[in-house]
């Protein structure tokens, strides 16, 4: 359960970030939808350094070397 609340805050805190870094008021209808638009490819960002990182991480060699003994 911890898990699910840090990762909801993570892009919550995310989408703060948007709506302060870009002076949005989310009152106006042409604002939130460059807020959706901004977050959305914020959101695909993530997942594609996610995804990245995660072919690295399987392509790695993590046996040892048959030399070391």
């Amino acid at each position: 359960m911890k898990t699910v609340i840090i990762v909801f805050m993570f892009f919550l805190i995310g989408a703060f970030f948007i709506i302060s870094e870009n002076n949005l008021a989310l009152k106006q209808a042409d604002n939130i939808d460059k807020f959706l638009g901004l977050y959305s490819t914020w959101l695909s960002h993530i997942f594609d350094n996610a995804k990245g990182i995660s072919t690295y991480v399987i392509k790695m060699n993590w046996l040892p070397n048959e030399t070391e003994k």
